[in-house]
């Protein structure tokens, strides 16, 4: 089960990347007045301490909610979504989360509203003043959106962030919602300190390793490509991909042999002794990585939820390929 929904989140995550680059003549058709106008109201109100109600602003979907005062119980429909009111101390007022929730660990303990299929019902019984989803769950969840909605619930789709400054402003966002500037402030400055410090490190790295990412194991070898976050953190340690397609692709084993990577890097844990496997593969101990024990597993929620911990995410990548610049 849990590799099915691995799949299916790597799916979800090219069909948003396929539609970001779809979409980029209807950005510039929009109105240079009028996208400034809702930049300038969201930025003002949440560069100051406090909140300033009524608090207007236009979510992911295109919806403009007015809220009168910061929610007093909110539900979270995606574990990015949570971690950030729990990190924003707005966990107190969060009331539900999905069965996909386990950071902090004090979600375990909520009441769930489904997985990546929203039990529309129950969000509504529950009453929450607003609810929290993802622009990823536009497709398939956007009809019982809609029936939240209908049930007078403020629903808040939060954009998908594809960059360490889009995950800032959503976290920013969030917090002007609750009323938790401060807090949500505090986590950007911290981020932007533990990415510069990374990034300064990186700078000076001039013998590039090359690297193999992989999120779901064979057959179906997922990977991921330009435009991903796991590029961009192979960017930002100053390594580099060994594939060099858009978005997520499936990849052959005698691919990964033929490109020979220095590193790699396993984004998953729906299977066990996931290096173990790897390093066994037919002919893979021909690839240096393997020869050199350079076969990581990563933590795939640290490293792929946009929210607090994403820093840390890029930590991660850079210890496991650069262990003698970030290692302890």
């Amino acid at each position: 089960m849990k590799k099915f929904w691995q799949l299916m989140l790597t799916a979800m995550l090219a069909v948003l990347l396929l539609a970001a680059c779809g979409s980029d003549s209807k950005k510039e058709e929009t109105p240079a007045d009028e996208k400034q106008a809702g930049e300038e109201t969201n930025t003002e109100q949440q560069s100051t301490d406090t909140t300033s109600y009524p608090y207007t602003l236009t979510d992911a979907a295109g919806k403009e909610l007015t809220f009168e005062q910061a929610p007093e119980t909110v539900i979270s429909l995606v574990p990015s979504n949570t971690e950030i009111l729990f990190g924003i101390d707005a966990g107190d007022q969060v009331i539900a989360v999905t069965e996909n929730d386990d950071y902090p660990k004090e979600v375990t303990e909520l009441d769930t509203v489904g997985d990546f299929t929203v039990n529309v019902e129950k969000v509504i019984s529950l009453e929450p003043e607003a609810v929290f989803a993802h622009e990823m769950m536009m497709g398939s969840s956007e009809e019982g959106l809609n029936q939240i909605r209908d049930a007078g619930i403020p629903v808040i789709v939060v954009p998908n962030a594809e960059t360490f400054d889009e995950t800032y402003e959503t976290i920013e966002l969030i917090g002007a919602v609750m009323d938790k500037n401060v807090e949500a402030n505090q986590i950007v400055e911290d981020m932007k300190t533990k990415v510069a410090d990374i990034e300064k490190k990186a700078a000076d790295i001039t013998d590039k390793k090359r690297v193999f990412v992989e999120n779901s194991d064979a057959p179906e070898i997922y990977t991921p490509g330009k435009g991903t976050f796991p590029q961009q953190f192979l960017d930002m340690i100053n390594a580099e991909n060994i594939v060099t397609e858009e978005g997520w692709i499936m990849i052959s084993p005698e691919k990964i042999v033929d490109e020979n990577p220095d590193v790699i890097l396993a984004m998953y844990s729906y299977i066990p002794n996931v290096v173990e496997n790897i390093k066994t593969r037919d002919g893979f101990d021909a690839v240096t990585a393997i020869k050199e024990d350079q076969v990581i597993q990563l933590d795939e929620d640290i490293t792929s939820r946009t929210g607090p911990r994403l820093a840390d995410g890029l930590e991660l990548f850079a210890k496991a390929v650069y262990p003698e610049v970030f290692g302890e």
